[in-house]
């Protein structure tokens, strides 16, 4: 049986992929998204700033739950925080976040 010669496709698609560890990082980014309170926390943030006792009343948690997952999400460089005396009001990073959002959310209404 015969088979098909790949070497010039895999050459192509080899030449273009990224490094193991630029894969690894995307990989953990798109684990973030892989927990439904992170993504509550994402579309709440989509929609306007808050800080952590709002999102923690609007998804019924404790702060202390909401912060754990609000420091996940800022590791992984998704939101940002500013302080306005003893309050931090967290936001989505940037724009790039919101596409992120808005095209899942575009993907799965499909």
């Amino acid at each position: 049986m015969k088979t098909h010669d790949h070497s010039k496709l895999l050459s192509d698609v080899s030449g273009q992929m990224p490094a193991d560890e630029v894969l690894a990082e995307l990989s953990e980014l798109f684990s973030v998204f892989g927990d439904s309170t992170r993504i509550k926390i994402l579309w709440a943030l989509f929609e306007r700033e808050m800080c952590v006792c709002a999102i923690a009343e609007l998804l019924k948690m404790t702060q202390s739950a909401i912060s754990h997952q609000l420091k996940l999400l800022r590791h992984a460089k998704l939101v940002s925080s500013r302080r306005e005396g003893k309050t931090v009001y967290y936001f989505l990073a940037d724009d790039h976040v919101r596409s992120i959002i808005g095209q899942g959310m575009e993907h799965i209404s499909e």
